[in-house]
């Protein structure tokens, strides 16, 4: 794995204007979809199949979503800068799903399998300056989710629609085909998230 250091990325020196309701609103569903979909749904009663979908009757269940419209699900996952979530119609029902970013280790996406000829030309971690010593140590770990998350390129590069935060202080860039190579295998999501499940502890160890 080979890395470049790049400090202070991503901070923004225009002014941004002041969120909206609409946008709190909004930003707020996003994550509890996010919490619900990729981790913590099952506990609180959410049905999962094994590619991840639940129904969104199921999901009007919960308090967080009952007041929830099927129009405002198919408008938020529509306008989604990082299209996190897809939506489908299966026998005349509802069902939406998290693209990626599980910890629940039962899902199993559908996702695309990379080779040494379809990878990106950039795959690429961000993270923050607090775990350089640690990753420097025994490389990058899948924490607490089932893959090592990359981006095909930095924020606002053409193709990046997630993968990374911007607040991020630390880009690894890694040597994807060589790691295929040694026995790792890359996926990518459908919305071009960059995923690895690293070795049986879930490390893509440096080299």
């Amino acid at each position: 794995m080979s890395e470049k250091l790049s400090r202070g990325c991503s901070s923004s020196s225009h002014n941004k204007s002041a969120a909206t309701g609409g946008d709190v609103i909004t930003t707020r569903i996003s994550k509890s979809l996010s919490f619900y979909l990729r981790h913590g749904g099952k506990k609180k009663g959410l049905h999962l199949d094994q590619q991840g979908w639940a129904s969104f009757q199921n999901l009007k269940t919960l308090p967080e979503f009952s007041k929830l419209s099927s129009d405002v699900i198919r408008e938020l996952v529509h306008n989604c800068p990082k299209q996190r979530f897809a939506v489908k119609d299966e026998g005349g029902e509802l069902f939406i799903r998290a693209n990626q970013g599980h910890s629940l280790q039962e899902v199993e996406l559908e996702l695309e399998e990379l080779s040494a000829e379809n990878l990106p030309s950039v795959v690429v971690h961000g993270t923050y300056m607090r775990h350089w010593d640690a990753i420097k140590a025994t490389g990058l770990n899948c924490m607490s989710r089932a893959h090592i998350h990359f981006a095909p390129g930095l924020p606002d590069s053409t193709g990046v629609i997630s993968g990374m935060r911007r607040t991020c202080q630390l880009h690894i860039y890694v040597d994807a085909a060589a790691a295929i190579a040694d026995g790792f295998k890359f996926y990518r999501s459908a919305n071009n998230v960059i995923l690895c499940p690293g070795d049986a502890a879930g490390y893509l160890p440096a080299r």
